[in-house]
């Protein structure tokens, strides 16, 4: 700890040699990697450390100080935005150039930045706008990890995968598997724009590292599905090879599931396969991407029933997922024989106890309504009672309010009323009320969706049919129950 404390002097007065910044770096190190929790004044300490090395700007008073604690707020944002302007000047590792040393502290930073970010995420409330330029010092590192260029290539494989945990750490996206489900794009971008190709890298270095580099493929996968961003369709045959093996049964959870966060990602593509060229590519995908997506959530020898295991048979959030993903294939016919011969329909069956959360039901009803007619004589569809086609009807309606600006599920909403209206034959009084009050707030949405945007007015015709259907039943459900009365 008085080492961290002492260490800034060296830098601010500028007597510093090799020694001293490899002693810092390890100091860094230490100390934010011991298993308790290091304290704000340890944290501080060692951000500041790291700021002097890469020329960022703090109060010179905070060296004196015994306890920095108070600054870190601003050193932690300063060191964000200096340290990403010194990694662009790495040229992907390639610093023998530097006048100034700045880079190659950053570079040697690498390895510890991370950790400090980690610590320090809650004083950096905005994440960095930075990530094209982060991720273009990935990139370049990872041509020059394929090149013959640098002079230590057992180093550079560590390199990049520090500079993508970097690249998510400014962006404060989670790398935790337990959050995976719950990250959503927090990649901001600057106005430089960007195409397919700049992201084609990303596709080479899944296929370039070894099968059981783990971590490195999450990692890339974790990338591509967060961002939502588009390989060039020269790479798309090998990024869903990528995806399809990822998935595989054999493959940890963490993998399997980000492979399936990054199909989800893809999954207007996929759904869009009469639109592919390559026969080969469409062969491939209708063939080997939907069993493989089965792969992704069936349960794994040894899964527990507890919520908290990936692996369980019914996880909220991984098969919301999943479901989102099988909704947007069944809208395309050429999915369905795959999906019935696959066993998406007996999963989505056997689920449908579990499927009373809104989304799920919602988007369960859109793939059995949408499957079932085509496909009367699958053995599986058929074994659904009327009660199981009820509940899922009733509950999709719950969801509906949540899904009206998809265009996609709003396209849905006239099978659902007819589906609603051919299984509500056994529905009680309380399920009648339930399903007026969602249908009525369904159409309030839709109407005020006409005002503002004008078309859907077949659709909200509709869905007041059903409200009308639904209401005279009811009615007639409770004269029945008062003749019965004495």
């Amino acid at each position: 700890e008085w080492l961290s404390h002492s260490l800034p002097y060296h830098f601010v007065t500028g007597r510093v040699d090799a020694n001293i910044e490899t002693r810092a770096i390890n100091v860094i190190s230490k100390l934010l990697s011991s298993p308790s929790s290091p304290s704000n004044q340890i944290v501080a300490n060692c951000t500041l450390l790291a700021c002097v090395m890469v020329g960022a700007q703090f109060d010179k008073k905070d060296v004196a100080r015994i306890d920095k604690s108070s600054a870190l707020p601003r050193l932690a944002e300063s060191l964000l935005a200096q340290f990403q302007k010194a990694l662009w000047t790495c040229d992907g590792g390639n610093i023998d150039r530097d006048s100034t040393g700045v880079a190659r502290r950053a570079w040697n930073l690498l390895k510890v930045i991370c950790r400090i970010l980690e610590l320090t995420q809650n004083y950096y409330c905005i994440p960095s706008i930075h990530t094209m330029r982060n991720l273009d010092v990935c990139r370049k590192i990872y041509s020059r990890a394929r090149s013959s260029e640098q002079n230590h290539p057992w180093a550079m494989p560590d390199a990049l995968r520090n500079a993508l945990h970097f690249t998510f750490a400014a962006a404060r996206v989670s790398r935790d598997p337990a959050q995976l489900w719950y990250t959503y794009s927090e990649f901001r971008w600057t106005g430089d724009s960007h195409s397919p190709e700049d992201f084609d890298w990303l596709v080479d270095y899944l296929d370039y590292i070894d099968c059981d580099d783990h971590e490195t493929a999450y990692d890339i996968l974790l990338l591509l599905g967060v961002m939502k961003v588009r390989c060039s369709p020269a790479k798309q045959h090998q990024f869903i090879e990528g995806l399809i093996a990822c998935m595989n049964s054999d493959m940890p959870h963490k993998l399997r599931h980000a492979a399936l966060r990054a199909a989800h990602s893809a999954q207007e593509e996929m759904a869009s396969i009469d639109t592919i060229d390559d026969a080969s590519l469409r062969d491939m995908v209708l063939t080997k991407f939907s069993p493989a997506i089965l792969s992704a959530v069936r349960p794994q020898p040894g899964a527990t029933s507890a919520d908290d295991d990936p692996d369980c048979f019914f996880h909220h959030d991984r098969d919301l997922c999943y479901l989102e993903l099988v909704f947007a294939l069944a809208r395309n016919p050429n999915w369905h024989p795959h999906l019935c011969g696959d066993s998406h329909i007996d999963r989505c069956i056997s689920i449908i106890a579990d499927c009373h959360f809104v989304l799920h039901a919602f988007y369960l009803a859109g793939i059995l309504l949408r499957i079932a007619p085509d496909h009367t004589s699958v053995t599986s569809l058929n074994s659904i009672t009327e009660r199981q086609w009820w509940d899922v009807m009733r509950n999709a309606w719950f969801g509906v309010y949540h899904t009206t600006d998809d265009i996609h599920c709003f396209e849905l909403l006239p099978v659902l009323v007819e589906g609603t209206k051919k299984y509500m034959q056994i529905a009680s009084e309380w399920d009648l009320e339930g399903l007026i009050g969602s249908v009525s707030h369904v159409l309030q949405t839709l109407e005020g969706r006409d005002s503002e945007q004008g078309g859907g007015e077949g659709v909200a015709i509709a869905v007041k049919e059903l409200r009308t259907v639904a209401s005279d039943m009811l009615e007639k459900l409770i004269k029945s129950k008062e003749a019965i009365s004495p």
